[in-house]
């Protein structure tokens, strides 16, 4: 019986395709291929076989020209390490938060960090006025200051019951389990069908006449 081979085990201090597959919802040939498109991006700007910030917007958001507060948080919270850069295993490891078949309870606490920006571990009005448009300027999408409003006290309106002017994980979690749409975002459904020619791709923040955020 043939022997598995990995090319990603010839780079030395890189992590085992093996054990990121494990870890995730990818095979390691999905791995491989993932490898492919960290390399592209990694070069994108400075071929240093890591991903900073500009080129994280390049690739993600096709936007290099300006930094956005949606682009720059999902930027931070791949970047686990907190260095200013990205590599290969914080890449594998965030992309899986996005896969199709990774668990609703895992997509709905990243949401909950994303819109806690100041991770004081409540999500509050400014901060949702704040994410909110940041998403709309990435999706080039004009809303009145009023809609806005309105959209900021209905959301809290469901989602904060004791009107406490803060929404706690708790909330969070069953407000997101009545309010499915609100995941959209975070699923990437390019995941399921990863190959070596696997190309960039683009985050859709556009938002959807019934979500509330």
């Amino acid at each position: 019986m043939g022997c598995v081979t990995s090319r990603l085990r010839t780079f030395p201090g890189r992590d085992d395709p093996f054990i990121l597959s494990s870890e995730t919802t990818f095979s390691v040939s999905e791995v491989e291929a993932l490898f492919e498109l960290f390399k592209s991006i990694s070069r994108s700007v400075i071929d240093d076989e890591l991903i900073s910030k500009e080129e994280f917007q390049l690739a993600i958001f096709n936007n290099r020209a300006k930094e956005n507060l949606f682009s720059s948080r999902i930027f931070d919270l791949f970047d686990v390490k907190g260095r200013g850069a990205i590599d290969f295993g914080d890449f594998v490891r965030a992309l899986d938060v996005f896969h199709p078949y990774t668990s609703q309870e895992v997509k709905i606490d990243f949401s909950f960090r994303l819109y806690d920006l100041d991770n004081s571990g409540f999500i509050e009005r400014h901060e949702v006025k704040e994410m909110i448009n940041a998403i709309l300027c990435e999706s080039e999408i004009k809303l009145s200051d009023d809609m806005v409003e309105t959209i900021i006290e209905k959301t809290f309106l469901d989602a904060d019951p004791n009107q406490d002017g803060k929404i706690d994980k708790f909330e969070w979690e069953k407000f997101v389990s009545k309010n499915m749409s609100l995941l959209k975002i975070m699923t990437l459904p390019y995941l399921t069908d990863i190959t070596t020619s696997f190309p960039s791709f683009v985050f859709n923040t556009k938002l959807d006449d019934d979500i509330v955020l």
